[in-house]
């Protein structure tokens, strides 16, 4: 519905997870029952899971568990991977450091070239180990890193930014061709990130495998902040997916739709499927694995930039072991462990017995979901409100 914003701005109203609340049906599934995979990029993933391309969050190490344990993790080629050789100790460094400290030198370490040799180490070390490689570059360097990374046997390879488009206006520089990108890495493409219909659907049209949908949302980034940048990701995933409906019905042709930051805990990941995700990128409740390589922190991906920084380094801690956040058994009761036992059992309650039938469940508006009859768990500091 149309808002009136002021007499030269017309506006509406979008929403986020913590507005929003999936009704159940008269029919339920047991959840032992429910098939929660997806296909990706011509990859069958057991859970639709992907580990966002941040340092704080995928290695190496953790791309080949993610893989084992039935999702994707995507390594960030801008990243300290493809720049060190000794990444860990330059990790250890970046969570050591004071908050004063850290933004110059994060400036500092990220100025190191990235190296072509590394790029092929990294991917080799996950594809040795039986899993899928999967690695992100932003569009400026693409065009030089993604043969190589292709040269080294790169099963996925994703274009990323804060906002993308296919059309870009420039007097000093070239946009990079997304079609022809794609026609020439030979290996599937995902591109984003995106938050609207017009968008979404312009990029699918140009032969990527799946889509990224999320501007801002995530849990060290400043952008919205900076930037004043953004919608909200209900909405967003929504519009996204009604771009991949109607380019399905045009061309017979599905292209994935990820929803990508926002999600802290299992019902944000139930709610974005809800609203027609087909699957989702985290990378906060990642960096809380043990396994993870930012040592207690997570940070944005465009924390470095030398004129504009836009992501803090947040202290998330550690509180288990990754299968144990993505495939349980739980520890906690705030939501932050067992996602897919959370999607399976939600997915179960609604009567939804994969995930596209998930996407069909029905969403109301609902304020207070988060805080109704909360008044215990607020006031001690527990469950939902630890």
């Amino acid at each position: 519905m149309e808002i009136v914003l002021g007499k030269a701005k017309k506006t509406r109203r979008v929403y986020g997870f913590d507005e929003i609340s999936l009704v159940p049906s008269i029919v339920t599934v047991n959840p032992d029952d429910t098939d929660v995979s997806v296909e990706i990029g011509g990859k069958k993933l057991a859970i639709p899971i992907i580990a966002s391309a941040m340092d704080g969050v995928v290695s190496p190490k953790t791309a080949i568990l993610m893989s084992k344990y039935g999702g994707l993790g995507v390594l960030n080629l801008q990243g300290v991977w493809a720049r060190y050789e000794n990444a860990e100790e330059v990790l250890k460094k970046i969570a050591s450091v004071s908050k004063e400290e850290y933004v110059p030198l994060m400036q500092k370490i990220y100025l190191e070239p990235i190296k072509k040799e590394l790029i092929t180490k990294r991917i080799k070390e996950i594809k040795k180990a039986g899993a899928i490689a999967a690695v992100s570059s932003i569009p400026q360097d693409a065009l030089e890193l993604g043969p190589v990374a292709r040269d080294a046997g790169v099963d996925m390879f994703v274009l990323q930014s804060t906002v993308i488009s296919t059309k870009h206006k420039s007097s000093t520089s070239k946009a990079l061709d997304i079609k022809e990108f794609c026609q020439e890495m030979k290996v599937p493409v995902l591109v984003g990130n995106c938050v609207t219909y017009e968008v979404a659907l312009s990029l699918m049209g140009t032969g990527v495998a799946g889509v990224l949908v999320g501007i801002g949302p995530g849990a060290a980034c400043t952008s919205r902040g900076v930037l004043g940048v953004g919608v909200p990701m209900a909405t967003s995933i929504a519009d996204c997916a009604a771009a991949r409906d109607a380019y399905f019905k045009e061309n017979n042709v599905y292209v994935p739709i990820i929803g990508d930051g926002g999600m802290v805990v299992g019902g944000d990941i139930c709610k974005a499927i809800a609203c027609g995700a087909d699957a989702v990128m985290i990378g906060s409740p990642i960096a809380r694995a043990e396994e993870s390589p930012g040592g207690d922190y997570h940070w944005g991906m465009a924390t470095p930039s030398p004129i504009l920084p836009r992501g803090s380094r947040i202290k998330v801690g550690t509180i288990g072991a990754l299968k144990e956040i993505l495939l349980g058994p739980a520890k906690y009761d705030d939501g932050s462990m067992n996602f897919v036992g959370a999607l399976k059992t939600s997915m179960g309650t609604l009567g939804a017995a994969n995930l596209k039938e998930m996407q069909q469940v029905e969403v109301v508006i609902a304020p207070s979901i988060l805080t109704e009859g909360k008044v215990y768990q607020k006031a001690q500091s527990l469950g939902m409100y630890k």
